[in-house]
């Protein structure tokens, strides 16, 4: 290796090392804030305490908003998975005419503002007479998440290698048994990523959940904006570290059934 490759290598390692600083510094600061006894957000803290973590167990109207952000998301994850993975297969495996503009539309609300989404669906919502606050939020998170799906399994479905599933049934396998032992474990992967991002996208959605919800249908982020807003103390910080928490544990089960290196190929 000349000095010139060196150089250049360095260089790269050292841009990297500080894109992971820049990202991963900001968590670290708010769970570190979590654990402090001041009532502001102070580092390095006084003291370490557990007072924040204590006091959410006191906080009026978290447990509400965290049960109907884990509803919405599972239901929305779940509906986007059946409804993602049909129009993969229809995209790819038939002759849709447009079938490229469709995939375009279908990732769309990944690319447009969550305001602009959430002002079309609420207009489109009204126009049909849909007020309810918990059914608006289920169908307007699932279009959400969606794309996470559509995209992810259109990209596994791309891949793989339809003459194997023509291979199994003349090896005997019926077409229904050839599904189950050739595709569904080749696309496991695609489904568990997109159904990761999905559930985290739907758990982390501030600007389309605000044009839904009501005084009594609140969604965590929701939540904590209005806590921030009543009391900016570290108590917010406190559930962000449970936030953090969950999408680590996101990424350890990922990594232990797909494999990390495998998640990002999609």
């Amino acid at each position: 290796m000349t000095a010139f490759e060196r150089l250049v290598t360095g260089l790269v390692y050292a841009i990297a090392a500080f894109a992971v600083l820049f990202m991963v510094t900001p968590l670290i600061v708010t769970v570190a804030a979590s654990f402090g006894s001041a009532s502001v957000f102070t580092l390095p803290p006084p003291e370490w305490s557990l007072r924040w973590y204590e006091r959410l167990g006191s906080l009026r109207g978290l447990l509400p908003a965290l049960v109907t952000s884990v509803q919405i998301a599972t239901l929305s994850t779940a509906i986007s998975l059946v409804l993602g993975t049909m129009c993969a297969i229809g995209l790819t495996r038939g002759r849709v005419p447009g079938s490229e503009a469709i995939i375009s539309f279908l990732i769309s609300p990944l690319m447009l503002p969550g305001l602009v989404i959430g002002i079309a669906l609420l207009q489109f919502f009204r126009e049909f007479g849909l007020r309810d606050a918990w059914v608006s939020l289920l169908l307007a998170h699932v279009v959400i998440t969606l794309p996470y799906v559509a995209r992810t399994v259109i990209g596994a479905l791309s891949l793989f290698d339809f003459t194997l599933i023509d291979a199994a049934r003349t090896l005997g396998c019926s077409y229904v048994g050839a599904v189950r032992k050739v595709l569904i474990p080749v696309l496991g992967p695609a489904f568990m990523t997109s159904g990761m991002f999905a559930f985290l996208a739907s758990m982390d959605n501030y600007p389309v959940s605000i044009f839904f919800s009501d005084a009594w249908t609140k969604t965590l982020p929701i939540q904590m904006l209005q806590y921030v807003e009543e009391r900016p103390d570290p108590t917010i910080a406190a559930i962000s570290t449970g936030l953090i928490l969950l999408a680590t544990l996101a990424m350890i089960v990922g990594d232990r059934l797909v494999g990390i290196r495998r998640m990002a190929q999609f």
